[in-house]
């Protein structure tokens, strides 16, 4: 049996859309990129919603959005992908890397508090597998210094922080559709906020920084003329990945629900074990479940956790890892980071593999995964 990592969730109800877009001849950004848009922030309870082509152009577009200046920290967890550490460095701003919860991977409040100092801009809140960071904390930290609050929220559509959905919550959440994600436009990302005048400034920005209707200026009610109020960039989606994220906001809610009961099963299969130590999930959140992270008990499993995936991927099961800290980059080379300076991260990298999860998993596939993985575990597969 093969069982990929991810397999996206598309029929003929997104062939078909993008059918439609291509039909129309409008293929760039457009209605259906407003559409999604507004579809968007109902979903989310958010005020506004900027649809981008990326969950780093979100992130760049928020720190812009604040104006992040040279010499200013932004505080990111260790364990993050490492778009979340680009960002920062656009601005010759400075990255300052914080330690994560061992049992949720998330960043650690206590962590974040210790590293502020008077040149913190903004904290990134990276919402790992679909599992909310705890917001009221960080906001209570936050804004006590005037510090924003970014939510990278890559991996949580939908996701839930005492009943708030996460899109509604920080300064600024910024969400993608890559092509693994639990909702896809191929490539894609979006960006919200409750702050108008910020909002459309990131419409502007997305778009070289022209004035905001001059996508339209090719149509009967459009004018040659607009303005360029300031230097942007190119990060605007087109009307053919939004109309695929329509179809595909449309069934999210279904799509979770499959997901929930993939890691449920998981659960039931691991929560018995020895070998192994299932993702925390705290009481007062609901995670979009986008990855289902598996700790193996180095001390008692038989293998190691990179024999583990050699062993699951003979069985023909694709894993993950997610995530090597940030500080274990070259690009940290000669920082003064050292590991021993992050417990929490340390903790969950050398232990960590993200097992298959996404809503087309057969309730067959997902026995076949943790039978697999428990044999393994305890060194008896044959």
């Amino acid at each position: 049996m093969k069982i990929p990592f991810h397999k996206a969730s598309i029929d003929e109800k997104e062939i078909n859309a993008v059918s439609d877009v291509l039909k129309s001849g409008w293929l760039t950004m457009g209605e259906k990129t407003f559409e999604f848009e507004r579809l968007f922030s109902e979903y989310t309870g958010a005020c506004y919603s900027v649809a981008v082509n990326s969950c780093t152009s979100a992130l760049h577009l928020a720190l812009k959005a604040i104006d992040l200046k040279p010499g200013d920290e932004v505080i990111i967890p260790a364990i993050t992908f490492i778009a979340t550490w680009e960002v920062v460095t656009y601005f010759g701003a400075v990255p300052v890397i914080a330690d994560v919860e061992k049992d949720t991977h998330l960043l650690d409040a206590g962590s974040f508090e210790s590293l502020i100092t008077s040149r913190t801009k903004a904290v990134i809140a990276v919402h790992y597998s679909g599992q909310p960071c705890d917001m009221d904390r960080i906001i209570e930290i936050a804004k006590g210094r005037g510090i924003f609050v970014i939510e990278d929220a890559a991996h949580s559509l939908p996701a839930f922080y005492k009943n708030r959905p996460v899109g509604s919550i920080g300064d600024f959440t910024c969400f993608s559709f890559y092509a693994t994600k639990t909702v896809t436009t191929g490539e894609g990302g979006m960006i919200t906020t409750c702050d108008e005048s910020l909002a459309e400034r990131i419409r502007s920005l997305r778009l070289h920084g022209i004035s905001r209707d001059a996508w339209n200026r090719y149509s009967e009610s459009g004018t040659w003329q607009y303005d360029v109020m300031e230097a942007g960039y190119k990060y605007n989606p087109t009307d053919i990945s939004s109309a695929i994220g329509i179809e595909q906001l449309k069934k999210s809610d279904e799509m979770n629900e499959r997901r929930s009961c993939i890691a449920s099963m998981y659960n039931d299969c691991f929560s018995k074990s020895e070998y192994a130590e299932i993702y925390t999930l705290k009481n007062d959140r609901i995670s979009s479940w986008h990855l289902y992270p598996l700790k193996i008990r180095i001390e008692s499993a038989a293998v190691s956790r990179d024999e583990f995936i050699k062993e699951m991927k003979l069985c023909g099961i694709s894993t993950g890892v997610h995530f090597i800290p940030l500080y274990r980059f070259s690009c940290f080379t000669g920082s003064g980071l050292t590991p021993e300076a992050f417990p929490g991260s340390e903790y969950v990298f050398n232990r960590e593999v993200s097992l298959p999860i996404f809503p087309g998993m057969a309730e067959l596939e997902v026995e076949y995964v943790a039978e697999n993985a428990l044999s393994i575990l305890a060194g008896c597969r044959k």
